[in-house]
């Protein structure tokens, strides 16, 4: 056996009580785990284990977190997977929050991805304290307990002001406008857009219904499971799975949905389901306030989230930030600092 094979055997075996154990958490990565990854554990099932776990404890918290969530929303997110809020903010109210948010400059940091660039400020207590009106918004019950019910749990997500730079100067595919899902489980995500999103301009892209694990996804689910994750595209390989037209099909799913939406609409969605950014046809600026939740989904519990705590909440991006950049040889650091900016400023 050659020693680069060698060395790669015996840390694969030492890191194996670790590797076991993440199995009892969100850990999706085919490629790093060689459990997750394993065709013979995933011939016998384990995948689809998981899968089927992590779906069941979603509905059982859910069951408990909705008599909060109003029954329209509930309603139209059980059947889709996602809801549309027009005029979230209140008319009047809205025109002065988009244009503090469009004024505001903080830190920001960027990742390319293909031809698209994104921009990120974290909403933190700097933000919040210029902008009481951000804070109010984030803190409506109404919306708590919305985010609660499609996170499946009682916690506070992670916000940012989010600007998408389509068509940025690369030859490259943005992979985010190819049908994929987010990993194997629930996880929330949310739009505010501040401004029109047309058809042609990357809007939210969600398949009806697939955010329901039916006999046709969960054989899907263990299709997936047994490619070989050297040789699968990397983003699948990673947990991040691209759903190819002709296996959406065969799971009798209907076809992705483009959400053209006007301005002051909230989107908030499960990213179990088969999503994407739309397609632009030209050079744009996308810009929202956008709002993310994960965790282990093999917790009975609603709440216990700590980071959730104020005066913790609302430091969880910047600190998360700081420790990538402090340990990025070994986690890695795509989001890039690139000074003080506003959502729309183009740097010059």
């Amino acid at each position: 056996m050659p020693a680069i094979d060698r060395k790669s055997t015996i840390r694969t075996l030492l890191l194996l009580p670790f590797s076991a154990l993440q199995l009892l958490t969100g850990a999706k990565s085919f490629l790093d785990n060689p459990l997750i990854g394993s065709r013979r554990l995933n011939t016998l099932g384990l995948h689809v284990a998981r899968v089927r776990l992590a779906a069941a404890m979603c509905a059982w918290r859910r069951r408990r977190l909705a008599p909060m969530v109003r029954a329209d929303w509930r309603a139209a997110f059980d059947r889709d997977g996602f809801v549309v809020i027009q005029e979230i903010v209140p008319p009047g109210e809205f025109a002065e929050l988009r244009a503090a948010v469009l004024a505001y400059e903080g830190p920001a940091r960027e990742m390319r991805q293909g031809d698209a660039v994104t921009r990120r400020l974290a909403i933190d207590p700097a933000m919040l304290t210029a902008i009481p009106a951000l804070r109010a918004m984030l803190e409506r019950k109404d919306l708590v307990a919305l985010f609660h019910y499609v996170a499946s749990f009682r916690t506070t997500p992670l916000h940012y002001v989010q600007t998408i730079l389509s068509h940025d100067g690369s030859n490259e595919t943005d992979p985010q406008e190819t049908i994929h899902a987010d990993s194997f489980h629930s996880s929330l995500k949310a739009w505010l857009f501040l401004n029109p999103v047309a058809q042609d301009e990357g809007p939210f892209t969600f398949v009806r219904g697939s955010h329901r694990f039916t006999p046709e996804r969960l054989a899907w689910e263990h299709q997936r499971s047994l490619a070989c994750p050297q040789t699968t595209d990397r983003l699948s390989a990673r947990g991040s799975p691209r759903v190819p037209e002709h296996e959406r099909t065969a799971m009798n799913l209907p076809l992705p949905e483009g959400l053209a939406v006007p301005g002051n609409t909230l989107i908030v969605a499960d990213t179990v389901g088969f999503h994407a950014r739309g397609a632009s046809a030209r050079p744009g600026e996308r810009v929202e306030i956008w709002s993310y939740a994960r965790r282990n989904p093999f917790l009975p519990w609603l709440g216990g989230d700590v980071l959730s705590l104020p005066g913790i909440a609302e430091r969880r991006v910047n600190w998360l930030w700081s420790v990538r950049d402090r340990f990025e040889k070994y986690v890695g650091q795509p989001w890039r600092p690139v000074g003080r900016r506003a959502p729309v400023d183009d740097g010059s």
